[in-house]
């Protein structure tokens, strides 16, 4: 039933991504499978990913068969930075969360979405060659136990939030899709043109935060991408780092 088959998932599939769709039961990391010299938009997917890894070395750990685990081979226009490409798949993983759940899901700049205050999905992209390969992983049907435990920001899954468990294959599509959308309209007019999807989710606004040892008030989610917080020496304007915020 949660099968990520091409057999199963290529029938879903709407648009470009996910174009050749390349399927492994396991491998090392879904960053690996993918070459410069494939289509934008070709896709590889795991159910298990023995060395998977997130922002700032750190790893990506899920049960086989219990997560969405996949990359996605990009070019982005040269006028656009990289890195917020983990934005933008952001956006289009909270929509796609929301659409299964019915819940509503926010993003913590720069890459995580939270449902219900837990993380519950990830986005790294990484140059390679020329091109840019974002890796995207979305915790579905891990059970509680099945979670990371000690992390920064606590760990959840679709099924740990609402106590369904779900056919992992729909969402991978419906990521895909919303993925297309969000990244040409990037593409087109940068993180500006994803701010009213952005804005609303911004999940840090508001809230007390330490970036990199400095510690303030997060303003918002800037439309060039960067966070802004609010310190006692003034507003900082924070392009790339490690964002810890108070429960």
């Amino acid at each position: 039933m949660t099968s990520l088959a091409p057999a199963v998932a290529e029938p879903l599939l709407r648009g470009r991504f996910g174009r050749p769709y390349r399927y492994h039961e396991q491998c090392v990391t879904t960053q690996h499978l993918l070459d410069a010299d494939q289509p934008e938009g070709a896709v590889a997917v795991c159910d298990e990913q023995t060395e998977g890894r997130g922002r700032m070395g750190r790893r990506w750990e899920a049960p086989a068969g219990t997560g969405i685990l996949m990359s996605v081979l990009l070019r982005p226009p040269a006028e656009r930075r990289p890195a917020e490409l983990t934005l933008v798949a952001g956006v289009a993983a909270a929509i796609a969360i929301e659409r299964a759940t019915g819940l509503a899901a926010q993003l913590k700049w720069p890459n995580d979405v939270m449902l219900d205050r837990r993380k519950v999905a990830g986005g790294i992209a990484e140059l390679k060659d020329g091109s840019v390969v974002l890796g995207i992983g979305v915790n579905v049907n891990q059970t509680p136990d099945q979670l990371p435990a000690g992390t920064k920001a606590q760990a959840g899954s679709l099924r740990s939030v609402t106590g369904r468990a779900y056919e992992r294959a729909p969402i991978l599509a419906d990521l895909l899709h919303e993925l297309e959308l969000r990244y040409d309209a990037w593409g087109n007019g940068g993180i500006d043109a994803l701010y009213e999807d952005l804005g609303a989710r911004d999940f840090l606004r508001g809230r007390r935060v330490t970036v990199d040892g400095v510690a303030g008030t997060a303003q918002m989610i800037g439309r060039d991408g960067r966070l802004v917080v609010e310190t006692e020496s003034g507003p900082v304007v924070v392009e790339s780092g490690e964002v810890l915020f108070e429960r």
